[in-house]
């Protein structure tokens, strides 16, 4: 069976990383719209053909199987129950979801279960929770996680194609972000709250919980804004529930669908955002014990915020959802 697809932000990065993935993992379409705001490209590209982007605010809108959503939080809010009541799964790259319960929140390979035939919405979680969980889980799994403590380097795309004009132009004034990013590091992301802590930290710790179904384990994070275009890169710190062996846990995150240990210390071989540019698996390295706390383990972690942080994981989740016929 083929099924008919609908990207609404489709000029944007995700949007058209959606369209390559599709393409590259032979998805079975049998119709393709595209949609966005009007401030963008008028076409898209998909298998050699050119389509048309239509502005969603004056679209009819089709009958579809599947809609991705990467256009900010407003739209979704807005138009994706009208997609579902179209016969559409909406599936959104923003956070306008994430934190309704009775919305499932999803990476395929972590917490397939929590998808049922009834869910046509569903959210994919932020891209540096993503990256950070797909070679904790397999430690979860086996080890459980007492506590883990994380400090992000997000690059420029992960802000969108907007942000990434104050990184190319090197612009000393930013138009983009609050402070000039060329040359230079900006120490937090998205708004600071009450607590002190940003709303980008707050959710790697709310959407762990509810993504492992685990209020327990305790995460403190911080999330800084790097120079450099694609790759987020996480430093975990670990403090595991059981004693481990440096041996066993290279296995169980090697072994882990789509995570790759990189870490060869004789060779200076660790994760790098180039390393994990335009590839959908997550890399890991600098896999080390903390001498902090008991059972303590440190880990480098990167992977590309626009391939498996965001337009390779709604794909897998749609693919998914046909694996389990519920489409």
């Amino acid at each position: 069976m083929a099924y008919r697809i609908a990207i609404v932000g489709a000029t944007g990065l995700v949007g058209e990383k959606l369209l390559k993935i599709l393409e590259e993992r032979k998805f079975p379409v049998s119709g393709l719209y595209l949609f966005a705001t009007g401030k963008g490209k008028k076409t898209g590209i998909f298998r050699g053909k050119q389509i048309p982007v239509k502005t969603l605010l004056r679209a009819k809108i089709p009958e579809i199987h599947f809609a991705f959503f990467s256009a900010g939080i407003d739209m979704p809010k807005q138009f994706s129950r009208q997609f579902v009541q179209r016969g559409a799964v909406v599936i959104d790259n923003s956070p306008a979801f994430r934190e309704d319960p009775h919305i499932p929140l999803i990476i395929p390979e972590i917490n397939p279960h929590h998808i049922q035939k009834k869910h046509r919405i569903i959210a994919n979680p932020n891209c540096s929770t993503i990256i950070m969980l797909m070679p904790l889980f397999p430690l979860y799994k086996r080890y459980g996680i007492k506590r883990i403590i994380a400090a992000t380097y997000q690059s420029v795309t992960g802000a969108g194609r907007d942000a990434l004009l104050d990184l190319a132009m090197k612009r000393k004034i930013p138009e983009y972000f609050s402070l000039p990013i060329h040359r230079n590091v900006i120490p937090y992301i998205g708004s600071i709250q009450d607590s002190g802590f940003t709303n980008e930290e707050r959710k790697m710790r709310i959407e762990t919980w509810k993504m492992l179904s685990d209020k327990t384990i305790k995460i403190s994070a911080t999330c800084a804004r790097v120079p450099v275009r694609v790759g987020h890169c996480v430093s975990v710190t670990l403090e595991l529930n059981k004693p481990f062996d440096l041996k066993a846990i290279r296995y169980e995150m090697a072994r882990f669908s789509g995570v790759v240990v990189y870490d060869d210390t004789q060779n200076n071989k660790f994760p790098y955002p180039l390393l994990a540019d335009d590839k959908d698996e997550v890399f890991v390295g600098r896999i080390r014990r903390d001498p902090v706390f008991k059972n303590g383990l440190s880990l480098w972690i990167a992977g590309d915020n626009l391939r498996k942080g965001a337009a390779t994981n709604a794909v897998q989740i749609a693919e998914l959802m046909i694996r389990k016929r519920f489409v």
